[in-house]
């Protein structure tokens, strides 16, 4: 059975600022499959913010193919960008990116309305995620009442809402203290076990070391694609 969920051939995204081109991506090409746990590392300027767009469905390539899910993502128009984002991808940003006036379950339920979903199955399944993360008593609380630790599980939450097929966490943990960080990282392994496909994109390497499989970006191109033999476990 084919279980490729990432197909991506020679992706290449180039820039122009002012009068240079800047090469972002100069030819990645990769498989992840369902079910896997990878992180994509590398220093700043080595393209992985740029990939994590790409494979987000938030930008499209200058060249190559990106296949997700069956798919071809390299060259969608910006509404069909939009329906792939909603449905196949579970955003987590080092911003939490929550509406500060709504509750957490608020905030939760908003993947679902965008996709059409009726408002007492949305506030069940945003209860249901909820209580997943361990936020059941917190529910009716707004962003500025709780901690980062809870404002980032709200997040995660709304990521498992719609039942992705990709959680995609951009450095998840770059707001937090480092034992908050645990937690959520314990979290992602828990989230990873329920079968989900996790992405982790980050520059810390103690965070790196939970995932399955690691990435490193130099240059715009990959520089090492590994399974990881050393598993964090939090």
């Amino acid at each position: 059975m084919d279980n490729k969920l990432i197909e991506i051939t020679e992706l290449k995204k180039y820039y122009i600022v002012g009068s240079q081109t800047v090469k972002a991506l100069q030819g990645v090409t990769l498989t992840i499959r369902k079910g896997e746990y990878v992180a994509i590392m590398g220093a700043s300027g080595s393209g992985k913010s740029t990939l994590m767009n790409l494979i987000g469905a938030l930008d499209t390539p200058t060249k190559g193919d990106y296949i997700l899910n069956g798919s071809d993502v390299s060259h969608m128009e910006d509404e069909e960008l939009a329906e792939i984002r909603n449905k196949e991808i579970g955003f987590i940003f080092q911003t939490f990116n929550l509406l500060p006036r709504n509750t957490a379950l608020e905030n939760v339920v908003l993947p679902l309305i965008y996709a059409g979903t009726p408002k007492l199955e949305r506030e069940q399944r945003g209860k249901d995620v909820l209580k997943s993360v361990g936020l059941e008593s917190r529910m009716t609380h707004k962003p500025n009442e709780l901690s980062g630790g809870q404002r980032q599980r709200v997040a995660v939450a709304r990521a498992l809402v719609n039942n992705p097929s990709i959680i995609l966490a951009d450095e998840p943990t770059g707001n937090l203290d480092s034992k908050t960080s645990v937690d959520i990282m314990r979290l992602f392994d828990t989230i990873h076990e329920h079968g989900n496909t996790v992405i982790v994109v980050t520059h810390e390497e103690d965070i790196a070391m939970h995932a399955h499989r690691i990435i490193k970006l130099k240059d715009g191109l990959v520089e090492m694609d590994v399974v990881n033999k050393e598993i964090t476990v939090a």
